[in-house]
């Protein structure tokens, strides 16, 4: 077995099912090692979207997603979707090629300083330097990337140890060459050791490593009976979950139930939505600064009070404050709680619910004044829905969407603008259903959550939620949804322009430099690379349009839905800076 061989090896007795990858010459051994292994092989066309795609994989299994980057460019490329990751708190493996280790620092092709590159912006960052390091890293990689606050790991593997330890032998004795004098007789020498170092260990002595499970985080008695009584005590209880809530993928099925147990209104974020069924009573999805402000105990349960929570400034000053985090760092950012948990928040939620009962008819006034702001955020949709546009209003055009998703659909959004609003009016179906880049705020993820959706379910529908701008990052790799046939369904939002940035732009500066696009084609895009395209102009053809993109889709054939829309003012003041 070459080194490529054992990492595949490990990383199949790790449960990868799935390796994403732009091929390039240093990381070869990788991918032919894991076909063998049966690892099926996801190539995509540019290296962010490998990386996205290993993000969504984590996201939807609990299992670190891996991806495979070629040296230098590879590696490079990979650094913002690796930043979102962190961000997101999503724990991926990234394998990055590297020049032979004799030839570092000498000027070899795509030779760069990668550990450095990466050291704020992972877990863990290391560099295999033994065929003895190729499973205790690998393994490590996994518990150090899941354990804690998850995160992703970057390894750097040098193309000498990928492999076969006869060629790679044959390599440097070719290198050195025959020479008389004393310096070639050296440099002779220093390769044959160099090279001796870089197999000291025997095949038996590797793949005989063992991986140690993770435990996963315990939970407090104390805080348990305390949180329980706050929240017995209180007559304006309030449940905010974040995506971390869900990190823990295997106990999903008891955080939605626990939920319903705890009766407690509760606002979903990020990749908790879905949480709860789309009409559940406990659920809201509007009002929620104004809640938060009214609320005599507020539940912070797996993110930050960052921008989305207005920094804690919009928790009432005399309520009491809870706040369940994996990061110590995040439990009191901005603003200090009353308590501060430390513990996975599902698995905290999940022991509460079995621990206490609670009775949520005394909290039937604070029901009431819930409900009452729900109605107002969804007649402010109605209000804007019906407002004139040009082209396709909207709000319309999701409402539609929203009618036609099956139950078992799983929604991405990538865009700024045109994917805020789906997030009030696209409503997902279930727990893990829906997936955007998290706090980072990364365009260009769509593609790479879309590919990874499908392949953990290929039954389920997959609606790709594009702005036209965002849709620009990542469109060719409707060549991997062919190639890889991979029927998902993809709606461009198409107001010809980066219309999140230009609203406030043009109100504060009157200038919309910068912000204008054309109302391009996409759907030709699409059918270039072999999948189905329409454009749609006016709301009487939704609805057709949209049958006909299912049919298809049901067929094995990817398709995009270019639908050109107007502008509305239901989002003003909205963006976050």
């Amino acid at each position: 077995m070459n080194g490529g061989e054992i990492i595949a090896n490990v990383l199949k007795k790790n449960q990868v099912q799935y390796l994403f990858t732009l091929c390039g010459g240093h990381i070869a051994p990788i991918l032919v090692g894991a076909k063998k292994q049966g690892i099926r092989v996801i190539d995509v066309r540019h290296e962010p979207t490998a990386v996205f795609a290993a993000d969504a994989i984590s996201r939807l299994t609990g299992i670190p997603g891996v991806a495979v980057v070629t040296a230098g460019p590879g590696v490079t490329n990979s650094i913002t979707a690796i930043k979102n990751a962190q961000m997101a708190q999503s724990p991926l493996i990234l394998l990055g090629g590297a020049a032979a280790t004799a030839l570092q620092g000498r000027g070899a092709l795509q030779d760069i300083e990668q550990l450095k590159l990466y050291e704020s912006i992972v877990k863990w960052r290391t560099k295999i330097e033994q065929n003895c390091d190729i499973v205790e890293t690998i393994n490590e990689a996994f518990d150090v990337a899941k354990s804690g606050v998850p995160g992703p790991v970057f390894i750097e593997c040098p193309i000498d140890l990928l492999y076969d330890e006869e060629l790679v032998k044959e390599w440097y004795g070719k290198r050195s060459g025959s020479t008389s004098s004393i310096k070639g007789k050296v440099v002779n020498w220093y390769l044959r050791r160099h090279a001796d170092k870089l197999f000291a260990c025997s095949l038996d002595e590797i793949i005989n490593d063992n991986n140690e499970k993770i435990i996963p985080f315990s939970v407090d008695q104390k805080e348990l009976e305390e949180v329980a009584s706050q929240i017995n005590n209180s007559k304006k209880p309030l449940l905010v979950l974040g995506g971390q809530t869900t990190k823990r993928v295997e106990i999903i099925n008891d955080l939605q139930s626990g939920l319903k147990e705890l009766g407690i209104p509760t606002f979903l974020a990020s990749m908790a939505r879905g949480l709860f069924r789309k009409d559940h009573p406990s659920y809201f999805r509007h009002g929620r600064s104004k809640a938060l402000r009214e609320a005599d105990v507020v539940i912070i349960a797996g993110m930050p009070c960052d921008f989305r929570l207005n920094y804690g400034r919009s928790i009432n000053k005399n309520g009491y404050f809870i706040a369940i985090n994996r990061s110590e760092e995040d439990l009191k950012k901005n603003r200090k709680p009353n308590i501060a948990i430390q513990a996975d928040p599902g698995t905290f939620l999940v022991e509460l619910s079995k621990s206490f009962e609670f009775n949520p008819v005394k909290w039937n006034n604070w029901f009431e004044t819930l409900r009452k702001n729900e109605e107002i955020g969804k007649q402010k949709i109605e209000r804007f829905a019906n407002s004139e546009t040009d082209y396709i209003n909207p709000l319309n055009l999701l409402k539609v969407i929203n009618t036609k998703i099956e139950d078992n659909g799983i929604i991405i959004g990538d865009g700024g603008d045109f994917v805020a609003t789906t997030s009030y009016i696209v409503k997902p179906r279930n727990a893990l259903s829906w997936l955007d880049p998290g706090p980072f705020g990364t365009l260009g993820v769509g593609a790479g959550f879309a590919l990874a959706a499908k392949l953990v379910n290929p039954d389920s529908e997959i609606w790709l939620f594009w702005g036209d701008g965002a849709c620009g990052y990542s469109i060719a790799e409707f060549d991997t949804f062919v190639r890889h046939n991979l029927p998902i369904i993809a709606i461009v939002g198409n107001d010809a322009g980066w219309t999140q940035i230009e609203r406030d732009q043009v109100e504060y500066l009157k200038d919309d430099v910068g912000t204008q696009l054309n109302y391009t084609n996409y759907h030709v895009v699409a059918k270039g690379y072999g999948a189905e395209g329409f454009i749609v102009k006016s709301e009487k053809n939704i609805e057709k349009i949209i049958n006909q993109a299912k049919r298809i889709s049901l067929n094995g054939t990817p398709v995009l839905i270019n639908a050109l829309i107007g502008k509305t003012d239901y989002r003003k003041g909205s963006i976050s800076m």
